[in-house]
């Protein structure tokens, strides 16, 4: 593993990324974190095996975890970030610059938590970013579970609870070994928090890729019962395969959990199910023989 630049419409973003060693990779996976953390995120401490830049590579696929616009490299030049559009647009900008640099393989798969789920959804929903096989989203639904005094953005007491769940689907070292991943959450993308029920359901029916939505047995941020899980899932009505999961002895922060391979296994697992139907179009396959 290691830290890359990409450029990006004017801005610089870090980027850790890791490669197979000694083949090109089948596919590019794309980590975008969530809110009030960086990159590492995909690459918990805490035990190696959970680390999704570190099995992904072992798989035969290059794992590129960005930095979001307002966080790492570019927390410095954007010091309110970027709402969900430019964060959209500075991402596009960076993969493609990405694109021009490293083998790629089949394409480009975004597995994105939290915030970045939202970033993940909007740049699948607009136009430009080439070869993209597919989104796996944790931690990002369409409607709130807030107590009624309280928006995402206010700063609570049982916010830690939220975004954890229970502290037993963590590794004892997980806190001590994550100090350096946690980033405070830029104004505008702070901003944007209480308005995403209302762009999702503008953004979802345009998504025309494979979706993958993951929660956590504990999720608390987001509503997930039955019902709203069939609402939510009613609004992708271009994508051509929806699956909504769910990961037992999870909270939140599922990548940094004990439960963080089996998530990751299950993502990619998915990644192939995209790779298998992008061989399978007539497009791709390859002349009969007479």
């Amino acid at each position: 593993m290691r830290r890359i630049t990409l450029e990006a419409a004017g801005v610089t973003l870090s980027a850790l990324l890791s490669e197979p060693e000694g083949t090109t990779p089948r596919a590019v996976v794309v980590a975008v974190h969530g809110g009030g953390m960086n990159a590492a995120y995909f690459d918990g401490r805490a035990r190696p095996q959970l680390s999704l830049l570190t099995l992904g590579a072992r798989l035969g696929y290059t794992v590129l975890a960005v930095d979001r616009p307002g966080y790492g490299h570019s927390a410095a030049g954007l010091p309110r970030g970027q709402g969900l559009a430019d964060q959209a647009a500075t991402l596009r900008a960076a993969l493609h610059d990405f694109s021009s640099r490293w083998d790629t393989g089949a394409g480009l798969f975004l597995l994105a938590h939290s915030y970045g789920g939202k970033v993940a959804l909007t740049t699948a929903a607009q136009s430009g970013l080439p070869d993209l096989l597919g989104l796996d989203i944790s931690g990002c639904g369409h409607e709130y579970a807030l107590s009624p005094h309280e928006t995402p953005g206010s700063h609570t007491r049982g916010r830690l609870r939220m975004n954890w769940g229970p502290l037993r689907l963590y590794p004892p070292d997980t806190f001590a070994t994550s100090r350096s991943l946690v980033e405070p959450m830029p104004a505008y993308e702070r901003a944007e928090l209480d308005r995403w029920p209302e762009l999702f359901r503008a953004t979802a029916p345009r998504v025309r890729v494979p979706v993958r939505l993951t929660f956590a047995e504990h999720e608390a941020w987001w509503r997930h019962d039955e019902t709203t899980l069939t609402d939510l899932a009613a609004y992708f009505t271009a994508a051509p395969r929806l699956v909504v999961d769910r990961q037992p002895d999870a909270g939140h922060n599922i990548s940094l959990g004990w439960s963080a391979r089996s998530y990751h296994l299950r993502a990619l697992s998915f990644l192939e199910g995209c790779l298998a139907a992008d061989e399978a179009t007539p497009a791709r396959r390859p002349a009969s023989i007479s």
